[in-house]
């Protein structure tokens, strides 16, 4: 069946309305445009999950009673619990020093809501050295490795999507790949997903020969791994366990030798990490189990009773906030990635779209949704695996989570609460290692000298002020 009838028999006629007015070469722009996505998903499936994504939403717009939280065999604190977080890092380092462990970066967005057009791994978050996130993080794996040697290799494979792609390269070329080597990182792409109008029935145009598309969610990381072959990848270079985490998190501990070992020891195939719920009300998503499966749930699906429930410690029962930083065995992959890619479900996001109308031949902005966009979820995976195979780890938030959401000076999640929470764990560090430092001043520390506050005791007594602001 030809391009056309593709679409045709998946009712969207209306797409080839201006065909006849195109130019000959335009019309093949089209045609090219328009098969490079049916050979990803076909019209008619794309049009079916749509209609089932607008039958999820109104689903889950339904507060479920049958969720409840993960049980003790799958979930585990080390706040206050040092022996576990020792023997967990010390399994996880026996895996990096086999350089078993693989790193998987979500960076596909850019910095729009930061007033920034460069890829968000770009930015400059305001430390006193005026590293990027990019450096931050690659300086952790440079880190880690020196810290684990015996020639460890931890290779890092960044996501980005088809705006950031170019950009994102140029950066670490630029910057000499921040001292790591070329050969031990990759860039592969995100996909995107064409959008639909307010329906979820008819396809839109974004010029004269192209669909208007936008990044399929970071649940397209699957599909993303499948298409690019990665899986081969990690065989050939021996890893086993993946640790996946996004950029706007500049606290990750990447490619954390105590995450990982705790997925080991437990012989988890897909483990999470979470951080405590701030309070009974915070808008994150929850790490649960519905029907008795792994899942990650919108505070809006639960109840305020079921929100503000408390266990026999006084903690809160749904607690295990979601971060969005995974644990993903390479067995666990090879077997279930192409069921991930064709099964999982769509969900949508009612936006303003601009969009070509090929009846008026004119380009509109619309001031109101008038169309939807879809995308995947990464958690939505959970549910297809046994609760014996996935566990969740909670960490302190202090010293693991601060995303980078929203511009200067907003609420929250924010450059400057990023900074300060950067500032404040390094400073904590540095005291702990016997460094004098005023209660009004924080230092930050090169994340290319310590990973998790080793290596500092040559600051024993060193006293730091407003002059000396910077440890590298």
């Amino acid at each position: 069946m030809g391009v056309c009838e593709q679409y045709k028999s998946a009712g969207q006629d209306q797409l080839f309305e201006h065909f006849e007015s195109l130019e000959k070469n335009e019309q093949q722009t089209l045609l090219d445009n328009l098969e490079k996505v049916a050979n990803r998903v076909s019209p008619e499936k794309l049009v079916s999950d749509c209609k089932k994504a607008i039958q999820l939403a109104e689903e889950n717009s339904k507060a479920g009673s049958h969720i409840q939280p993960l049980p003790s065999s799958s979930y585990e604190s080390i706040i206050d619990n040092p022996e576990a977080e020792t023997r967990y890092f010390n399994k996880g380092v026996e895996s990096l020093e086999r350089s078993e462990v693989g790193v998987i970066l979500l960076a596909g967005g850019q910095g729009t809501r930061l007033g920034s057009s460069a890829p968000k791994g770009c930015y400059d978050i305001g430390l006193p050295s005026g590293k990027s996130l990019f450096q931050i993080q690659a300086e952790r794996i440079y880190r880690l490795q020196k810290l684990v040697g015996k020639n460890c290799k931890i290779p890092w494979y960044i996501m980005t999507s088809e705006p950031t792609r170019n950009a994102t390269e140029q950066f670490f070329q630029e910057n000499n790949y921040f001292g790591l080597n070329h050969g031990d990182i990759t860039f592969f792409n995100q996909g995107t997903l064409p959008a639909f109008d307010l329906k979820g029935e008819k396809l839109l145009l974004g010029s004269p020969t192209s669909l208007v598309q936008s990044p399929d969610g970071n649940g397209g990381l699957y599909r993303a791994i499948k298409e690019n072959n990665l899986v081969d990848d990690f065989n050939k270079r021996g890893i086993k366990h993946l640790y996946m985490y996004c950029v706007d998190n500049v606290l990750s501990l990447v490619a954390d030798p105590t995450f990982i070992g705790y997925a080991i020891e437990h012989k988890f195939e897909l483990a999470t990490k979470a951080v405590r719920k701030r309070d009974a009300h915070e808008s994150v998503g929850l790490i649960a189990t519905k029907d008795k499966r792994p899942c990650v749930i919108e505070y809006s699906e639960i109840s305020k009773e079921l929100a503000e429930a408390t266990d026999n410690q006084g903690l809160l029962k749904l607690r295990a906030a979601n971060i969005v930083n995974h644990y993903y065995s390479v067995n666990l992959l090879e077997r279930e990635l192409d069921n991930w890619c064709d099964n999982m479900s769509y969900h949508i996001a009612k936006k303003k779209i601009p969009i070509y109308n090929n009846k008026t031949g004119e380009f509109e902005k619309p001031e109101t949704p008038n169309g939807i966009k879809l995308e995947q979820f990464i958690f939505d995976v959970f549910p297809t695996i046994p609760m014996e195979k996935f566990g969740c780890l909670e960490v302190q938030r202090s010293k693991e989570f601060s995303p980078l959401k929203n511009g200067p000076g907003s609420a929250n999640d924010n450059p400057e609460t990023s900074r300060t929470a950067y500032l404040k764990l390094g400073t904590s560090w540095l005291r702990s290692a016997g460094a004098v430092i005023d209660d009004n001043i924080l230092v930050e520390v090169s994340s290319a000298t310590t990973y998790k506050g080793e290596n500092l005791s040559q600051f024993k007594g060193y006293k730091f002020d407003k002059n000396n602001s910077y440890v590298e």
